[in-house]
């Protein structure tokens, strides 16, 4: 005896109800087309993950009820198939519970089975995550707090027990699962990207495999919302915890698994890309889906001639193709000769649009306003900044008159220091790399730039000119201007971050990890009165266990400083 299950591995886009439900059904069909006896789809995927605040809406919730059971309809001719989607539901608890909170209209993060047309039985989510990016208490009610048991329905002769993402990194409810008769245990997800999560996440389910005994199927989703990524690679576990299949990253894909009673379980096994390379994958699927659910037509990138903005742009058109893609590049009286040379030639190489608009009048104009104001006083960031913001209104009345959104090219390193300029580079849409701290964004250049890539005049090389990677950073504001006279070396401002900001180590333990207390005060203190820049930059991809966005809420005004 054995089941074929499908694993749905779908990207789905918040609030398009109908189009998420049209992907199911769709590939429901291709799962009964290939035989399958059950497909599982990701968490929540009906409406989307997160869904936030509209999970506070009633026609939201109720639209919800109406394509699940839509769905259900739609597949009454796939005998014999079983489907298991996530959603929200809300439930009204009977008259004698109403003294509990969660008795009156009490939402659910749930997954539902749907065979024969109908919406057979219903399983709520018991381990909601509050931390990182995950806000699940604000919304839901937990299973096991409502008195839920757990769920177990039969298929092709075994029985498969439900859990959803979080349930399946605590122990109780897959024992739950697995004392209510489950012989595999299916687990339906929407697990935020970072650098090592997957290996992460496949460690953690073999020790839940180890400890229930049973094979394990884990169905992910995949794509852009807003600042997090998801990134598939679905994956199955045999009885013994061993990887028995796995999906692609960052793609659609629709797994397929054989398993039988003795815990046996059969499919294709993808590797898993190099880190770089999942770093890259994250990056693009999160410009592409964020500029293609939100409707722009296309990117506007402020090309610099510098390293950052030359990622950008890579990430940009691998995501969205060249022509969709426009780039500008805007000299300054300090921008030197090579500069401009770089961008133009990498614009080339790219065949994006690239324009040259000189902001030398524009700056002397606004000294010229401001002359009387500022005379005697010396040179500072003021002018500096003038520059920036410039740049930034330029870019933006570009973007407002044709639509394309403007795409920021700071960095982490930079937002953590605040080197970056208010209504300048910061202004924008999205923060494409303002996860990647700067040594990763060196690294992520030299991938790129070892992968076999056309160029527009049909040759084979790299896309990002060696000088632009091999040449010193520099906000070019100034006459000989490096990052590194106002910063620490960027290895050491970076692993004091890391150190600080994601690994919330304190300014002790990061000197007696061997590095100078006078960079450790230097670059946490930054960190601290740059709270107020960071609350007003564009959102970004998240690639990091802690980025600064969801999961990065300290307070502007604080004394507070260890």
């Amino acid at each position: 005896m054995s089941v074929k299950v499908a694993l749905a591995q779908i990207n789905v886009t918040v609030g398009d109800l109908a189009g998420n439900a049209k992907k199911i059904v769709e590939f429901a069909r291709r799962a009964y087309a290939a035989g399958a006896q059950l497909l599982l789809t990701p968490e929540l995927s009906l409406c989307g993950y997160p869904p936030e605040d509209l999970l506070l809406r009633p026609a939201f919730m109720q639209a919800c009820e109406e394509q699940l059971h839509w769905i259900a309809r739609e597949l009454a001719d796939c005998s014999g198939l079983h489907v298991v989607v996530g959603h929200p539901q809300q439930r009204i608890g009977s008259d004698d519970l109403r003294s509990k909170s969660w008795a009156v209209q009490a939402r659910f993060n749930a997954a539902s089975v749907l065979a024969g047309g109908q919406v057979l039985r219903s399983y709520a989510k018991r381990e909601l995550p509050n931390y990182q990016v995950f806000d699940e208490r604000r919304y839901f009610v937990s299973g096991r707090d409502a008195g839920e048991a757990a769920l177990v329905f039969e298929v092709g002769g075994l029985r498969f027990g439900l859990n959803i993402c979080e349930d399946a990194w605590f122990a109780e409810p897959a024992r739950a699962a697995k004392a209510a008769g489950a012989q595999v245990l299916c687990v339906l997800n929407a697990s935020p990207f970072h650098l090592g999560k997957v290996a992460e996440r496949e460690a953690r389910m073999a020790e839940r495999v180890a400890d229930i005994g049973l094979p394990l199927l884990y169905a992910h989703l995949v794509g852009g919302q807003d600042e997090v990524v998801f990134d598939g690679a679905s994956f199955a576990l045999d009885a013994q915890g061993q990887l028995a299949a796995r999906a692609g990253m960052f793609q659609e894909d629709l797994l397929l698994v054989e398993l039988d009673a003795e815990g046996c379980v059969q499919g294709q096994v993808l590797p898993l890309p190099e880190l770089e390379a999942q770093a890259w994958g994250a990056l693009v699927i999160g410009v592409r889906d964020y500029i293609g659910k939100n409707g722009f037509p296309g990117a506007l990138i402020g090309l610099s001639g510098g390293i950052d903005s030359a990622l950008v742009l890579a990430i940009a058109v691998d995501a969205l193709g060249a022509d969709k893609v426009r780039t500008v590049m805007m000299p300054s009286p300090y921008t030197a000769d090579i500069s401009w040379i770089d961008a133009r030639d990498m614009a080339e190489r790219l065949g994006v649009r690239y324009d040259e608009k000189s902001i030398v009048p524009m700056f002397e104009a606004f000294n010229a306003s401001l002359a009387e104001e500022f005379q005697g006083l010396p040179l500072d960031a003021t002018e500096e900044n003038i520059q920036a913001r410039i740049r930034g209104t330029l870019l933006m009345a570009l973007s407002n008159k044709f639509g394309s959104i403007v795409l920021t090219t700071g960095n982490k390193s930079e937002m953590a220091t605040g080197y970056c300029t208010l209504y300048g580079d910061m202004a924008g849409g999205f923060a494409v790399i303002k996860d990647v701290a700067k040594t990763l964004v060196f690294r992520l250049a030299r991938w790129r730039n070892e992968q076999p890539t056309r160029r527009a005049d049909g040759t084979v090389g790299p896309i990002i000119p060696e000088r632009i990677i091999t040449r010193p950073p520099s906000a070019e504001l100034r006459p000989d201007q490096k990052d590194q006279d106002s910063l620490p070396p960027y290895e050491v401002l970076d692993a004091i971050l890391a150190r600080y900001m994601e690994e919330d180590q304190s300014l002790a333990e990061i000197v007696a990890a061997g590095f100078d207390p006078a960079d450790v005060e230097r670059v946490t203190r930054l960190i601290k009165i740059n709270e107020y820049k960071r609350r007003q930059a564009p959102i970004g991809i998240r690639i990091t266990h802690r980025a600064f966005g969801r999961d990065w809420r300290y307070p502007i005004t604080s004394k507070f400083r260890a």
